[in-house]
């Protein structure tokens, strides 16, 4: 599995020879990249309708959408996607099979209305847990499975469902406090998930959530986890 943040929240994620974009929205300055710059991918995967997660989804209509079945009718108006998991997307605790991945849609905890209009409801908001295998009671230690935490605020379901069941490897949790969790209580979800890499993410993008990734860095350190937290640089593929 490859993994290569574009800023902010936004992830391109290759699993064998699908390739997966997570919330694409490259007006943000941690990317020199524009969106005619990444090739379409096989997939295009939302965790919810604000703008700083889907701006630049339109540039990647071509693609299947992956996203719960309020977002995606919102997508196929406005931005002309044609094709969606199912035909009308996924919702809370499914796992579809998208070419050489499983992607299961978990909660977060946040809000979800559609771009800047917070009147109108984009369904529930999502996490997603990409892996190379399909999830099962089984533990498999061959399996790669990377956790997008979407926006969300800290959550048990992280420490009871995610962690253990899912288990994933890599965590890309929010960072930026102020509308998501802060550095502490990210900290708090990397040891509850007991991954093996904990990845920043959704932070520097604007003045409420400027934060230094490596108070992150510490605060892991101090809950006694055992992650190695990697500040990743934007638009820099990487394996694990």
């Amino acid at each position: 599995m490859e993994l290569t943040w574009h800023g902010h929240s936004t992830w391109h994620v290759t699993v064998g020879e699908t390739e997966l974009l997570i919330d694409p929205f490259f007006d943000n300055p941690k990317t020199d990249l524009e969106p005619a710059d990444i090739d379409t991918p096989d997939y295009v995967l939302l965790t919810h309708g604000h703008a700083d997660h889907i701006a630049d989804a339109g540039e990647f209509s071509d693609a299947t959408l992956v996203a719960t079945p309020e977002l995606v009718s919102y997508c196929e108006e406005e931005f002309g996607f044609e094709d969606a998991v199912g035909g009308m997307g996924m919702n809370l605790g499914g796992t579809v099979e998208c070419g050489d991945a499983f992607v299961t849609m978990v909660r977060a905890d946040h809000t979800n209305g559609i771009m800047t209009e917070n009147d109108a409801s984009g369904g529930m908001p999502a996490g997603f847990v990409i892996s190379d295998t399909k999830p099962t009671q089984v533990s498999d230690e061959e399996s790669t499975a990377f956790y997008n935490a979407g926006d969300t605020s800290l959550m048990t379901e992280m420490r009871e469902v995610v962690g253990p069941y899912l288990e994933p490897d890599v965590a890309a949790v929010p960072i930026g406090d102020h509308f998501t969790m802060g550095p502490w209580q990210a900290a708090v979800a990397v040891d509850w998930l007991d991954v093996d890499y904990a990845l920043p993410q959704h932070y520097d993008t604007f003045p409420p959530i400027e934060q230094d990734p490596e108070e992150f860095e510490r605060e892991v350190k101090a809950t006694g986890s055992d992650a190695d937290v990697v500040i990743a640089a934007a638009d820099e593929p990487f394996e694990i």
